[in-house]
């Protein structure tokens, strides 16, 4: 298993702009979330182009080295259960709280056609293992990146991605995910990981991202002994 150091930015100079944000670049949310307050720094990914995403939401107030330990053995245990998903590719990386989280990543080969967001049987098989494989981890927060690679317009790559996040979403919740745990948002071809310029390439940058990280509830539940 692959383990990133994510980079840890400025919270004012990552979500300067958030307010003006449309449903289509921000992607809509599914439910309310945590509504954790943001905190000083923010854990993030960085795509080959240079832009970031923040992971999860920071809970404004530091959180001990025992706490990230006790979080980080549920993650690393949890990421371990969910190594042999089909189709997925299974990471750990850091959140917003510089706690250890999940990156699952959905080839779009598996999940969908090309220029579609309707799910294919054999992305809803592997999305119906990751729901149970997730029941037993309720106190998680779910974010859920759409992308494509960049052929076609702006425009349209920004609904595309949305939809197949929202299709990812809408299947979870089918299979008895809650949808407050659940946030979208699409990615349109803002943060690839391969050249767009090759088929290969274009096929990576085609994913659909699920972020599992840890709300504030298991975080409490950590500090208080409990997890």
């Amino acid at each position: 298993m692959k383990r990133i150091l994510s980079v840890i930015i400025c919270a004012s100079l990552l979500l300067s702009g958030c307010g003006s944000m449309s449903n289509t670049g921000k992607g809509a949310a599914i439910g309310g979330g945590s509504g954790a307050a943001v905190g000083a720094g923010l854990g993030a990914i960085i795509g080959k182009d240079g832009k970031s995403t923040a992971i999860g939401a920071a809970i404004g107030t530091a959180v001990g080295a025992g706490v990230g330990a006790v979080i980080g053995n549920v993650m690393d245990k949890k990421a371990a259960e969910m190594a042999d998903l089909e189709g997925a590719n299974i990471e750990t990386v850091k959140d917003a709280n510089g706690l250890d989280a999940i990156k699952v990543t959905f080839e779009s080969g598996i999940l969908f056609n090309t220029n579609s967001s309707t799910l294919s049987d054999a992305s809803k098989d592997a999305l119906s293992q990751f729901a149970k494989k997730m029941k037993d981890l309720p106190e998680t927060d779910l974010t859920i990146y759409g992308h494509t690679d960049n052929t076609g317009t702006a425009e349209y790559n920004d609904k595309l991605s949305v939809q197949r996040a929202n299709s990812v979403a809408s299947y979870l919740k089918s299979c008895g995910m809650a949808s407050g745990r659940m946030t979208v948002e699409g990615k349109s071809f803002s943060m690839p990981v391969a050249d767009n310029s090759t088929i290969e390439g274009r096929l990576q940058n085609r994913r659909v991202e699920i972020y599992v990280t840890a709300n504030e509830t298991m975080i409490k539940q950590a500090q208080e002994g409990k997890l």
